[in-house]
């Protein structure tokens, strides 16, 4: 049979960031996810690499979601050259514009210190991109329709549809001369309290599926009884519960989850603070598009009076000054940057400091090594001693876990040519291999990155 594509995996090949997957035909460069490497510093060193593939020659990027390693090496793609459509659907667009100023901001606020306080080994540090460079990336963004085929040229067709991930997120589906390939971006979880179940997809001739949790299955968590016991626990102790908190969807669904705390009368009106200025922009996201949402517009607003919305760093001290039983719900989820940092910075070694973990914390972050009892982490240069309990929710994940992966693909009419496992942790994704044997019997590759095949 003639091949109908050349594929190669330029991110998420044995990691968990990075996504990027490029699909090349004769008439088109397709260009799945664009994503940030993060975790590991050998991995984030390949940030600063140009990718080893001619990038004007890309004519469109295709986006399953907006999160950082899947949208966050946009700009540099720009600086290399690309020009072509980057399309989404209209959240994950609005998503993406979020985190991509919010990233290019703290990535000249991080070269500015490491100048200032000289701790970088670069002389000067140069951010990774800026935000005139987002500007300029943003140009190039498109609204794509979920539901629909829509051609790319006479060859190439694609679908997008949701996942269930976080707002906006989607599968999606290339049509190359009637064979279909699915990329599966980040599945969601069924019975979200947020979000829709993630559809399935029907018919698959190769499928790029990812593997996060693929050895793993979501522990059976009270979590409202868990936050309840942890949020009693600081009024005891007139202390911090501080959770790190990815601004979309984690940082949504706690609030959700604290506010009906409240309302069931399980927690006392303890003030909660919101500091996370990308989050605080995607919860105006969340108004834009109740249709990609269960919630209302009244439980929508109701459950946004009743936090407080740290506005500017001079609020955030006068949060950490704040001598009252709190909490505080900051960005970013792996404890990689952001104002979780400054809290952290003051707070973690006070021993009435809870940290709660709510969601997956990759290889070599701050959040990793938290969750794994370092007693101390070290950020802007130097060490700080951890004596704050440190707490994890593993239920919270957006990511399904082993059983929901498998579910995802189980309407699949088809035997699929290949199983390509992406996006996971080399254990994670091994595990998910068998698995998938012992259920379905296919035939499964685990890509190595930048390895090119024909399919």
């Amino acid at each position: 049979m003639n091949s109908i594509a050349t594929i190669q995996f330029l991110g998420a090949a044995g990691v968990v960031t990075g996504s990027k997957t490029l699909i090349s035909t004769e008439q088109q460069r397709v260009l799945i996810d664009c994503g940030m490497f993060q975790g590991l510093k050998e991995l984030r060193e390949l940030n600063w690499e140009n990718l080893p593939v001619d990038v004007p020659s890309i004519d469109v990027v295709l986006l399953t979601h907006g999160h950082l390693d899947h949208v966050g090496y946009l700009p540099r793609l720009v600086l290399q050259g690309f020009k072509g459509k980057i399309i989404g659907t209209a959240p994950t667009l609005a998503i993406a514009e979020i985190i991509l100023k919010d990233s290019a901001k703290i990535h000249e606020e991080e070269a500015k210190r490491a100048n200032e306080e000289k701790y970088s080994k670069h002389h000067p540090a140069l951010p990774f991109y800026t935000l005139e460079d987002v500007e300029k990336t943003l140009e190039l963004f498109e609204v794509g329709l979920e539901d629909r085929w829509n051609s790319l040229s006479e060859e190439l067709q694609y679908r997008m549809q949701s996942n269930g991930h976080i707002l906006g997120s989607v599968f999606i589906e290339l049509k190359i001369k009637e064979r279909v390939l699915v990329f599966s971006g980040d599945i969601g979880r069924r019975n979200d309290l947020l979000l829709e179940d993630p559809k399935k997809p029907e018919w698959a001739d190769f499928l790029f599926v990812e593997s996060t949790y693929g050895n793993k299955l979501h522990e059976e968590e009270d979590v409202q009884n868990i936050l309840t016991q942890l949020v009693k626990e600081t009024i005891q102790n007139k202390g911090t519960l501080i959770i790190p908190s990815f601004a979309v969807e984690r940082l949504q669904t706690v609030m959700f989850i604290l506010w009906q705390l409240y309302k069931q009368n399980k927690i006392p009106n303890i003030p909660i603070f919101v500091d996370s200025p990308m989050g605080a922009n995607v919860l105006d996201v969340f108004n834009q598009y109740h249709d990609w949402h269960k919630l209302s517009s009244e439980e929508y607003q109701a459950m946004c009076r009743h936090v407080n919305i740290v506005q500017s760093y001079k609020e955030t001290w006068e949060t950490i000054d704040d001598t009252r039983a709190k909490i505080v719900i900051a960005g970013s989820g792996m404890v990689t940057g952001g104002r979780v940092l400054t809290y952290l910075k003051q707070l973690v070694g006070q021993k009435n400091t809870t940290v709660l973990l709510v969601g997956y914390q990759a290889e070599g972050t701050r959040g990793r090594q938290l969750q794994e009892g370092a007693h101390e982490i070290r950020f802007y240069g130097r060490y700080y001693p951890v004596k704050a309990t440190v707490k994890s929710i593993g239920s919270l994940s957006a990511h399904g876990d082993q059983k929901d992966l498998i579910d995802w693909m189980s309407s699949i009419k088809n035997i699929p040519e290949k199983v390509f496992l992406m996006h996971g942790e080399p254990n994670a994704i091994d595990a998910f291999r068998v698995k998938i044997n012992d259920t379905y019997q296919w035939n499964v590759h685990i890509p190595k990155l930048n390895e090119s095949l024909e399919l």
